[in-house]
Formats: structure tokens, C-alpha cells, sequence
């Protein structure tokens, strides 16, 4: 960890060398550390997942066998077998009844001395029955009735790696608990005292001494805290990050509105309550002498594209400039297409710079935009070159936030006099997540959809119909109706997927005709790609088969069809992306979901949830159970913590609370120099939060 310096001293043996514990030697301190355990504190938080039921019986006609048992016997005669490959018998007698204890590949004389007859053990393991009479194979435990009193009643089982054996972990997880450091409360004392939760070393021992299989559960108090911890380490971490941003010089922006209003009075309807409220949200942090950081999330079609012009305009009122990032060239001109009209009523200039602006016309561009003659800038990553300079940028938008990374927004952010930064997003992010990955950010939620958007039909249907569903396209288009047709994902290659698509293409060009169908894909080239999209647009195409590449932004109003092939292969976000590329017109929309039967569990859940609700945010928050956070975002870029203990998938209400908690303790004590603030240094050093501890000035 690169914050080694100034690590409090009461942490220095939670960091020290595993094999300094009992039960580790270097041969399991190496199986450990491959399984990312590096030192005691990760052996600290790395909880038993089940644990097994060995309190006393008398006998074991008490439990139901199969099951693991724990009975004081008198041992009797031994049985040794007779040929090679035979078990080895003991029998015992219990309280109530006679059972065998049977070993393979035993050495008798070993047996005949840990078991001598006429002597009393205590032996635990599983019983089963074998014509109607019990044995119990290789007892995991065989001890004098003195010794057994180590055996606990209910025995944790941790997730073991190589060498590790479950003796060795629960040797070297004693004595961790057995000297832990004594550390001071780090949660508010109001949520402790409401949550009834225990002290960090009470959770510690009873989470990995559990006494019942309910104290295992994630939703046991003792794991709850723990979790708590974890998060709220992580939620202190965005908001230090977002306190240093807020401290980082802003300017104050506040437009007088004239323009606003000439757009508003164009728009021939009114906004909805949602965008209404975000644009009064990002007007007051824009009016703050400190930095905006706000996300905003909008559902497919929920009218993003105004919010942002008025966050634009307001920026141009005061006297600046704006851009507006878009993460490809096609969604580019569709911004400049959507904004045009708009902004023309708020007479303001607006220009695309894209990297395919050369020479002559490049320059002139970039001239104006000094001079401040171009108001608002819509552009790809080409705006980020040194020579692009504003004459007074005050506000950077940013379009499909996953597209571009932090380093990236902080770049741009660089380019003017402190820019205020709003990233959009038409992903429909679940709480919980958007809280872990945007956490330092301000969030505004557009949930309403605009007046206009038709609601689309979702349908289900199977690829063994696919003639009819060729039938189907060919009247709509014989209507003047346009329609997507999305190709399979195969096997996760481009070039595959590129197979299929142009298989698809040939098909329906052949039924179709000629002209009327159009063929986009990840490997054509960019011109190719530009040029196929245009002439959907422009509607001389009416089918245009495609992969993926049209899931995110494309714009066509008089396109009302959306098939899928092979649906159940895409993840739920995507399906309702694609989806959202039909009813954007007034023309009732279809949305045609083909699978292959039979379909999974999953793949059949799936698709009637697409079919059940249009509703993004409920639908996000349904693929986050079913397949998790790293795959929701995509664990490559997802920049998601990796913790230990708390579940980002069922502990959604830990984290709200944990930003509030964290939020609230910095604005009490910025420099978190109060007793409560020092107890949550040393929580930020226990959960390696060296960022965290590099914002703070160490003191």
C-alpha cells in the first residue's frame, strides 16, 4: 500500500506477516496470499460462510441421519479387515444405542490407540444409515471427554484455499481475535445506539464465532456492522474526494434567464416536473463559487436533451461557453441535430468539432472559439487536444459517462477557469450503484417521460417463427414503416457477430429487395458506418440490421420496430436500450424480443420483465440481482470497490446511509480532527483507503 507513513500504530499488527499467527506456516501463508489474503487484516474480514451444528447429544438417535453429530461413547471391539481395500470397524455404544465408526486406509495400531476398548470418547461427525444401522465414516473429531470440551457447539466453516485446512483457519482466527486492538467508535453514536449494532471487536467475534447458522446469515447484526464498516470507509473516501473538488476554486455562473425563456416558449409544451427540477438543481450549483460535480440520469427518452441545452444557456446568459461531449461521431451530430432548432430560437451559436474537421476549416473553427464567437460546443474527444482553447469555458457536459473516465473528466475540467462538470446518462443505474461508482457526485433523476413518446408493445416470440415475423416486416414497410433488426451476439467476437449480421442482410435484402434494407457493424469502417445510419435517418432505408452499435442515442422518429434476435443472449440494460430506439414518433411502436427455445430460468425471467414494465430504473434494479454489480457495469471499467464482507447487491440501504453518515461527519469536522474524526482515520487506514488518506492533510 503506498500510504505506509503514518499508519496508526495500534494497526501495525493487523498489517504484520501471517505467518506470525498460530496454525500458518509459510506453505499456507502462500495458498492465503493467493487468494488475495496477504496479511492478518484480510484474515480478519474473511468470515466463515456456513458453519456446522456440533452441540452435545446423548445419543444419535436424536438427529435425523444423515447429519453431523457430537456423542460421548464407550468404544468396543475392534474389527480389522480381512483383505486389502476393506474398511476398518470400531464399534460404540451411546447412551441409548450400538453404532460403527469406519475408517479406510487406516493403520491399526494408530486406531487401537486413539480408540482403546472399554475406554470413553467423544467422537463428531456424520451419521448415516446403512441397513438400518449407523456408522459414522472418518469422525472428524475423536477426543477424551476433557479434550472435547475445545470442541465448539457450532463449528465455523471458512472458504478455504490450497493448504489451508479448517483446523489451521480457526487456530490462526483465534488468536487474531485473541489480541485485537482496542479502536474507537467510528460510527455516529445516534445510528449505533438506533442500529443496536455491536462494538468492532463484539461483530468481530461473533461473526467469526457464530453460535447458530442465523449468525452466519449476511443479514446477521454482527455481519451488518461489519458491512457497515466496509461501506462506510468507501462512502468517506467519494466524499473527501468530493469535498476536495468542492474546495477547489469555482465561478460562480448565473445566466438572467432571457434566453431559457425564449426556448421554453418555442418548445410548444411543457416541461415535465422532473426536468423542471434537475434544471433548478444544476442552476444552483452553477450559481455556487465552488465546482458543480452532478450526475444526471435520465431513463430512455426521459428528455435529457433540454436539461442539458438549459444548463447550456444558462452558462452562454453569463456571459460563457459551454460543450457538450459526445462518446461517438454519430452521437455528435445527433446532439447538434436535437440542439440546432432550440438554440437558434435562443439565438446562440452553436458548432460541432469532430476529428474529422482538417486544415482551413479546423482552424477558422478553433479561432471563433477563442474569440468567444462560437457560444456552445458540441464535439467527440476531439475537443480535448492542447489547440482547442475557449475563450471562457464555464460548463463541460458529458454524454455516457462509462465512456469516459475520471482522469478524462478531469482533463476537461482543466480546460477552462474551474468548468463546472454534469455528466448524463441514459443508463438507469440502481442505487446502490450509482452510489458506490458516482458516489462523489450530486445526482438529479429524470423519472417522468415528456408528453409524445408513444408507449412501445414488448413481444415475445420464438425464432421457429421468423418467417412470420418476415411476413409482418414486409407489410409495415409496404406502410412507409421503418424498422431495426439487431443481430445476435455470438460467442463475444466482433467478427462473428459481423458473420451473422451480414448473413441476416443477405436474407432480407433477398426477400426485401434491393435498397430497402441497410447493414451497420462494429467492424466497418467509421464513413461506412456514418454514411449507412444517414441514409436510415433520412428514411431511403427501411430495414437496417445491425449489432449493438445503434444501442446507444441514435434518433429516428419514424422508425417503429425493433427486432431482436436471439434476445435472451443480451443482459436486461441493454435490451431496454435497444428497446428505447423505438417509439420516438407518434406511430404505435413494436418491440419483437425472438428467442430460442427452450429458454433458461434466467433467459425466460429476463424477457418477461422486458415484457412487464418500461421502467428503467426498476429494470436495472432487477439485472443488478440477477447478474450482480461487476457485470451490470461491466467489471472492466466498472471502477466498483471490492469488498470483503458488505453485498452491494442486498445491502443498497447501508449504503445510503453510509453516504449521509460520511457526508454529515465531514461537514461537522473537515479536517476530521474530532475524536469521532481521528477513530475514522484509523478506519480509513484499516480498509486501505490510501486515497482517502492522501486528501487528508495528514496531521
Amino acid at each position: 500500500m503506498s500510504g505506509e507513513k503514518g499508519r496508526p500504530e495500534v494497526l501495525w499488527p493487523l498489517f504484520g506477516a501471517l505467518d506470525a499467527l498460530e496454525g500458518i506456516g509459510p506453505k499456507s501463508a502462500q495458498a492465503l496470499a493467493n487468494a488475495h489474503i496477504e496479511k492478518p487484516r484480510d484474515l480478519l474480514f474473511t468470515l466463515p460462510h456456513s458453519g456446522i451444528d456440533r452441540s452435545r447429544r446423548a445419543s444419535i438417535l436424536e438427529v435425523q441421519a444423515p447429519a453431523v453429530c457430537t456423542v460421548e461413547v464407550t468404544v468396543g471391539q475392534h474389527n480389522a479387515p480381512s483383505s486389502r481395500g476393506r474398511p476398518y470397524r470400531v464399534m460404540v455404544e451411546d447412551a441409548q444405542t450400538t453404532f460403527q465408526l469406519v475408517f479406510f486406509r487406516s493403520h491399526s495400531e494408530y486406531l487401537r490407540r486413539q480408540l482403546p476398548t472399554g475406554q470413553r470418547r467423544v467422537v463428531s461427525g456424520k451419521i448415516e444409515l446403512f441397513d438400518g444401522l449407523g456408522q459414522m465414516v472418518h469422525p472428524d473429531h475423536i477426543l477424551t471427554p476433557d479434550e472435547a470440551e475445545a470442541i465448539p457447539p457450532f463449528e465455523p466453516v471458512y472458504p478455504l484455499t490450497g493448504t489451508m485446512t479448517q483446523k489451521a483457519m480457526f487456530k490462526a482466527t483465534s488468536d487474531l481475535l485473541s489480541s485485537l486492538p482496542v479502536l474507537h467508535e467510528w460510527i455516529d453514536p445516534a445510528l449505533f445506539d438506533q442500529q443496536g449494532w455491536p462494538t468492532w471487536a463484539e461483530a468481530l467475534a461473533q461473526a467469526h464465532r457464530p453460535l447458530s447458522s442465523a449468525e452466519v446469515a449476511p443479514d446477521a447484526i454482527a455481519r451488518q456492522r461489519l458491512a457497515y464498516d466496509e461501506v462506510l470507509a468507501h462512502q468517506l473516501t467519494l466524499a473527501l474526494a468530493r469535498a476536495d473538488q468542492r474546495r477547489g476554486k469555482g465561478r460562480a455562473t448565473a445566466g438572467d434567464g432571457a434566453r431559457q425563456a425564449r426556448v421554453l416558449a418555442a418548445l410548444g409544451f411543457e416541461p415535465t416536473g422532473a426536468q423542471t427540477r434537475a434544471v433548478a438543481e444544476i442552476a444552483e450549483d452553477m450559481a455556487q463559487p465552488h465546482r458543480m460535480n452532478r450526475l444526471l440520469q435520465g431513463d430512455v427518452g426521459a428528455g435529457k436533451t433540454l436539461v442539458a441545452l438549459m444548463a447550456l444557456l444558462n452558462a452562454v446568459e453569463a456571459g460563457g461557453q459551454g460543450v457538450m461531449m459526445a462518446p461517438t461521431e454519430i452521437l455528435a451530430r445527433q446532439h447538434l441535430d436535437g440542439l440546432r432548432p432550440l438554440a437558434e430560437e435562443a439565438g446562440v451559436v452553436l458548432e460541432l468539432l469532430t476529428g474529422r474537421d482538417k486544415g482551413r476549416e479546423r482552424r477558422s473553427k478553433l479561432e471563433a472559439l477563442e474569440r468567444g464567437d462560437i457560444h456552445i460546443l458540441v464535439g467527440t474527444h476531439a475537443v480535448f487536444q492542447k489547440d482547442v482553447i475557449f475563450h471562457d469555458l464555464r460548463l463541460a457536459i458529458i454524454d455516457e459517462q462509462h465512456r469516459f473516465g475520471v482522469a478524462q473528466r478531469m482533463e476537461l475540467g482543466a480546460k477552462g477557469e474551474a468548468v463546472d462538470v454534469l455528466v448524463m446518462t441514459a443508463t438507469p443505474i440502481p442505487r446502490s450503484l450509482a452510489l458506490a461508482q458516482y458516489g462523489d457526485m450530486d445526482v438529479s433523476i429524470l423519472d417522468e417521460k415528456p408528453p409524445g413518446r408513444t408507449p412501445v408493445t414488448t413481444a415475445l416470440v420464438a425464432t421457429s417463427k421468423m418467417d412470420q415475423v418476415v411476413d409482418r416486416l414486409r407489410a409495415a414497410v409496404a406502410e412507409g414503416r421503418q424498422c431495426y433488426w439487431v443481430c445476435p451476439l455470438v460467442e463475444e467476437s466482433e467478427v462473428s457477430d459481423m458473420t451473422a449480421a451480414e448473413e441476416r442482410f443477405k436474407r432480407l435484402r433477398a426477400i426485401l429487395g434491393e435498397g430497402v434494407v441497410g447493414l451497420v457493424h462494429g467492424q466497418m469502417p467509421p464513413a461506412e458506418k456514418d454514411a449507412a445510419m444517414a441514409r436510415f435517418v433520412a428514411g431511403e432505408t427501411k430495414v437496417l440490421v445491425a449489432t449493438t452499435v445503434i444501442e446507444v442515442g441514435v434518433n429516428v422518429p419514424n422508425a417503429s420496430i425493433m427486432v431482436i434476435e436471439r434476445a435472451e443472449s443480451f443482459g436486461l440494460a441493454q435490451l431496454h436500450q435497444l428497446r428505447g430506439r423505438v417509439g420516438r414518433g407518434s406511430a404505435k411502436s413494436t418491440c419483437l424480443l425472438m428467442y430460442q427455445a427452450p429458454l433458461s430460468e434466467t433467459g425466460r425471467r429476463r424477457l418477461e420483465i422486458m415484457r412487464e414494465t418500461e421502467d428503467g430504473f426498476r429494470i436495472s434494479e432487477e439485472d443488478l440481482a440477477m447478474r450482480g454489480a461487476g457485470d451490470v457495469i461491466g467489471t472492466a471499467q466498472s471502477g466498483l470497490p471490492r469488498f470483503r464482507i458488505a453485498d452491494l447487491e442486498r445491502q443498497t440501504a447501508l449504503m445510503s446511509l453510509a453516504q449521509t453518515d460520511a457526508r454529515k461527519l465531514l461537514l461537522d469536522d473537515p479536517t476530521l480532527d474530532s475524536q469521532r474524526g481521528q477513530a475514522a482515520r484509523v478506519l480509513l487506514w484499516l480498509m486501505e483507503q490510501d486515497k482517502a488518506i492522501r486528501l487528508i492533510s495528514v496531521g
